[in-house]
């Protein structure tokens, strides 16, 4: 492919943001549990680094095992990071104060951030959100933005992180007997 980059590494990165699509549907809206999008960023990024190197049958040089697996840690990453973040803004922007009467029945609110303001002080969480500086909608609103940026870029961070381990753990094994310098089969 290029000078830095194998054919397979390129591979590897479409292969997940296939899995980052994949986690981020099943952990938040199927088990709907999203800190186990956190736990499973690290693991799914080790996988993917690996892959990446394994896809390219690239064993050495070490630098180019790193890059490989850097990069389709930062596609899936990025992947994974922009459909956590869509789909919990989803439900933010989504959000018309609708509750079945036994909670109380349908909030008076604008659609939007608002009514899941409303929400959380109906709730009784007005205290919590007032410690993070949050007392009308559009701070709420801004608060949302924030964390949701800082969570997604969490994300990246966590699946590159685990991207590198999984190139280096590859980096780190003796290639199999019989490959050349690129660590390929000979003759292949």
């Amino acid at each position: 492919m290029s000078r830095y980059l194998d054919r397979g590494a390129v591979f590897a990165g479409w292969v997940g943001l296939g899995m980052g699509l994949v986690i981020a549907i099943a952990f938040e809206l199927i088990v709907a549990v999203q800190s186990l999008v956190f736990l499973i960023a690290p693991l799914g990024g080790a996988v993917i680094g690996a892959y990446a190197n394994v896809r390219s049958e690239r064993w050495r040089p070490r630098g180019r095992v790193m890059i490989n697996a850097a990069y389709a840690g930062l596609v899936t990453g990025v992947g994974l990071a922009i459909l956590y973040v869509a789909l919990r803004l989803l439900f933010v922007y989504a959000d018309s104060g609708y509750r079945v009467a036994a909670q109380g029945g349908q909030l008076s609110c604008d659609p939007g951030p608002a009514c899941t303001y409303e929400r959380y002080v109906a709730e009784g969480r007005a205290a919590d959100l007032a410690v993070a500086g949050v007392t009308d909608a559009a701070s709420f609103e801004g608060f949302v933005l924030r964390e949701h940026l800082v969570g997604g870029m969490t994300l990246v961070a966590l699946t590159l992180g685990g991207a590198l381990v999984g190139g280096a753990l590859r980096a780190m094994r003796p290639p199999a007997p019989g490959l050349d310098r690129r660590m390929a089969p000979i003759g292949g």
